[in-house]
């Protein structure tokens, strides 16, 4: 008779979960179907402002911010590219734009890149690139730029936006900026582009034969500078195209 107690109460205990494990499947159903009603509405919501708006998130960069931090709150990329915006791409056409911007982007750095070894200040980017689009490319920031290097990423190409002292700068070749690098073009910038041994030496404490070997590595190996060996003041001094400014 207990035998028979126990196994029972075994069965009701098994009916009871397949009891709890069915209304719990039923209630999942019905919260994915409201959720998935509740993104419908959304979407159209969403995609009824963007349409309405469209001429002012691409021109206006202002509010196309406002737009993208509105967005990216809610886990939407509206200027992704076709691939990845689906219906934002096809709606709003941001998806070209962005690869149209990422496109200028790469014409400038490789039009500069002989000049500056592949490394060239967001601000200076920004300025060449608004240049290059004209009047009628509308205005663009730092923002639409480091977006538009996302979109170049799975090329492959190197392109990338790195902060050295404070400043973000991109790179658009495919190495990396070691210590040594870094501190020499901090320094560069605040010197306007020109670099001495003793800069290193006095204000880094490094020996004579470590700034001179860095200098050197970015003049030869990596071309980020150049050498004037006509300096008026040292004798000797290194440039650094990135950390310069030019009229253009």
């Amino acid at each position: 008779m207990r035998r028979g107690v126990g196994l029972a109460a075994f069965d009701r205990q098994e009916q009871s979960k397949r009891s709890f494990a069915e209304l719990s499947s039923e209630l999942s159903q019905l919260q994915v179907e409201s959720l998935q009603s509740q993104l419908n509405q959304f979407r159209t919501a969403l995609a009824r402002f963007a349409s309405s708006h469209r001429d002012s998130i691409k021109n206006d960069p202002t509010f196309r911010h406002a737009f993208q931090q509105m967005c990216s709150s809610i886990g939407v990329d509206p200027l992704a590219g076709p691939r990845k915006g689906g219906w934002w791409a096809e709606l709003l056409g941001l998806g070209d734009w962005q690869y149209e911007l990422g496109v200028q982007v790469v014409d400038v750095c490789v039009s500069t890149r002989e000049r500056n070894g592949g490394l060239i200040e967001m601000s200076e980017l920004v300025r060449l690139v608004s240049k290059l689009r004209g009047v009628g490319g509308g205005d663009i920031t730092e923002d639409d730029i480091a977006r538009s290097i996302k979109t170049l990423q799975p090329l492959g190409s190197g392109y990338q936006v790195v902060e050295i002292g404070g400043v973000k700068m991109v790179r658009s070749v495919v190495k990396e900026l070691d210590e040594d690098q870094t501190t020499i073009l901090g320094i560069a910038r605040e010197q306007g582009g020109r670099v001495i041994e003793d800069h290193l030496i006095h204000g880094k404490g490094w020996t004579r034969d470590r700034a001179r070997a860095a200098l050197e590595h970015m003049l030869l190996r990596d071309g980020l500078c150049w050498l004037d060996e006509q300096d008026e003041r040292s004798g000797r001094a290194y440039w650094v195209p990135s950390a310069m400014k030019w009229d253009m």
